[in-house]
């Protein structure tokens, strides 16, 4: 049975999911067959990326799905090499012509890249993708508060989505706030700390073992209370089943509070203010 993942309304009121599902690294067939295998299990919101190189495997796994097309939400992003009003507009066309599906329903700028300095720009030519219906909702990725103030105030308009790393090493509780008070809905990219020893923390184990879960799962428990959309990656319909199973208990505030105490900071040192991607 697929797993029934609520969904949530984002602030220019399109459906998004409380948990999506990550597709870096899934190419070819095989990506084809896990992505495919993900809508089967439940998941409707599909994050891909330009630099992925997978827009292709992820709009074919749609169509083969068999899922009604309104029912699905892909995001994709605009790579840093894209920045610039004029070259967001024929990227998030580019990625329309490619993932094949009629529009694109989430487009994010990936990397803001600050010392190029266009993301304003690039905003705006993703803006006009929207008004022309070509893009649904347009939001960004690894933004700052600093680069959100900065975005609203020069294009008056709130990013729907703000995808950055999230997870209890790096809770970034402030961002959230400030996500929550601007309705941004914050998403969570490794939300499982990939090669990390987060999993094999004992606080998890036990709060696992006092709910009859999986430490995993209650990892993403945790996003769903903070009030962010995980969005886990894996190849096995096993593990897709599992990592979106968790509606059927709920932390305490106190778990909660404890798993956040996790806090250690960024495991990759990807700090937007300095990391850069094309």
């Amino acid at each position: 049975m697929p797993i029934d993942i609520p969904r949530i309304a984002l602030n220019d009121g399109r459906p998004f999911a409380q948990i999506g599902f990550g597709t870096y690294k899934l190419t070819g067939d095989d990506g084809v067959a896990a992505i495919e295998a993900a809508i089967a299990n439940g998941y409707r919101v599909l994050d891909t990326a330009v630099n992925y190189g997978n827009e292709r495997e992820v709009g074919e796994a749609v169509r083969r799905s068999g899922i009604d097309r309104d029912e699905i939400i892909v995001t994709t992003k605009v790579p840093g090499r894209h920045h610039g009003y004029d070259e967001a507009i024929a990227s998030g066309r580019a990625s329309n012509e490619t993932l094949g599906l009629g529009r694109v329903d989430v487009l994010l700028i990936h990397w803001p890249n600050p010392r190029v300095d266009k993301y304003v720009d690039t905003f705006r030519g993703m803006i006009a993708l929207r008004d022309e219906g070509v893009v649904g909702s347009v939001g960004v990725s690894n933004f700052t508060i600093p680069m959100l103030e900065r975005l609203i105030a020069e294009t008056g308009v709130v990013p729907a989505v703000n995808q950055v790393e999230l997870h209890p090493y790096f809770p970034q509780a402030e961002l959230r706030a400030f996500h929550a008070e601007h309705g941004i809905r914050t998403e969570s990219w490794s939300p499982l700390g990939r090669r990390s020893d987060l999993l094999s923390e004992p606080v998890l184990h036990d709060i696992a073992a006092a709910h009859g879960v999986g430490p995993t799962q209650v990892v993403v428990r945790w996003h769903v209370q903070l009030g962010a959309t995980p969005i886990p990656k894996s190849a096995d319909p096993a593990r897709q089943i599992e990592n979106a199973d968790v509606f059927g208990f709920e932390l305490t505030d106190g778990e909660v509070a404890a798993i956040s105490a996790l806090e250690r900071g960024r495991i990759w040192g990807g700090d937007p203010d300095t990391h850069e991607e094309m």
